[in-house]
């Protein structure tokens, strides 16, 4: 079945806005039309995407998956078009995306006066979505921290990371110079299973605010200091592993340049001559 990307568009803008009114809006077409497209979406997949009542439209089953799945099909479909074209206009671009707290910038500067011709661009990726970029085609390498699934992809390992515990200033652990886990077993740990967070920013505000206390690797700690918080070596605690990720079947040669630039500068010597994330 050939699907037309056209009504995928439509989809998910009504799945976004749950409102068929308002996603005809967003798209500059007539109601009518839109609800034409996506009935000829649910016939085209054989199975129906949303129910629709007078007050409300909610997604089914199967319209909830599409919801989740949609999005990486159009950015894979954009970003393969986006290629296309600078390959056309003879342009060569290397995007490279990072996690929170990581600084990919040491490598860039060496890959750029290797390749002068190539452009660079960084695209900072979310905690539980670090992979995601490199399967749907918007970056071409990652600069990440585990855990994240790796299937497809081939992992280059430059570093640890020991994790601090981030607490508030005026906790009674505060003013100590190291801790162990074993001192934090009673405390409200800040993580995916306690408290779901969508950024580094809301998750030290919660620290803050008195929540919990956050593990989280000292770069991220370092990276968004503030004078409310405090963290602390947890010299106990599993070491992070930050790699350099790409997918298996990219072979283009500024990637491969690029990812033996990022070990060479980034890895663990580096970062130790540098006072990095891994110094003392």
């Amino acid at each position: 079945m050939d699907l037309d990307l056209r009504k995928l568009r439509y989809f998910v803008a009504v799945a976004e806005h749950r409102h068929f009114r308002r996603a005809a809006e967003e798209l500059y077409i007539a109601q009518p039309v839109l609800s034409r497209q996506i009935r000829a979406l649910e016939q085209e997949l054989g199975c129906a995407l949303f129910v629709r009542t007078s007050r409300s439209v909610q997604l089914t089953p199967a319209g909830e998956q599409l919801r989740v799945e949609a999005p990486v099909l159009l950015a894979s479909v954009d970003s393969a078009v986006r290629r296309v074209h600078e390959v056309g206009r003879g342009v060569e671009r290397l995007v490279v995306a990072f996690t929170p707290g990581l600084h990919v910038s040491e490598a860039v500067r060496v890959f750029s006066a290797a390749h002068p011709d190539v452009e660079i661009e960084l695209l900072q990726v979310r905690w539980w979505e670090q992979t995601a970029p490199l399967r749907d085609g918007r970056a071409d390498v990652g600069y990440l921290r585990r855990p994240f699934d790796d299937t497809g992809l081939h992992t280059v390992a430059v570093a640890t990371e020991r994790k601090d515990a981030c607490l508030p200033a005026t906790h009674p652990l505060a003013r100590r110079p190291a801790l162990l886990l074993a001192e934090l077993a009673d405390e409200p740990i800040l993580d995916a299973r306690e408290r779901r967070t969508s950024s580094v920013e809301e998750k030290f505000e919660l620290v803050a605010a008195g929540h919990g206390i956050a593990l989280v690797p000292r770069s991220v700690a370092r990276s968004y200091s503030r004078p409310d918080l405090v963290h602390i070596p947890v010299t106990d605690a599993e070491p992070v592993e930050v790699c350099i990720a790409v997918a298996r079947d990219r072979r283009e040669r500024h990637v491969r340049d690029f990812v033996a630039i990022a070990r060479e500068t980034l890895g663990e010597g580096a970062a130790l001559r540098s006072g990095g994330a891994n110094s003392p």
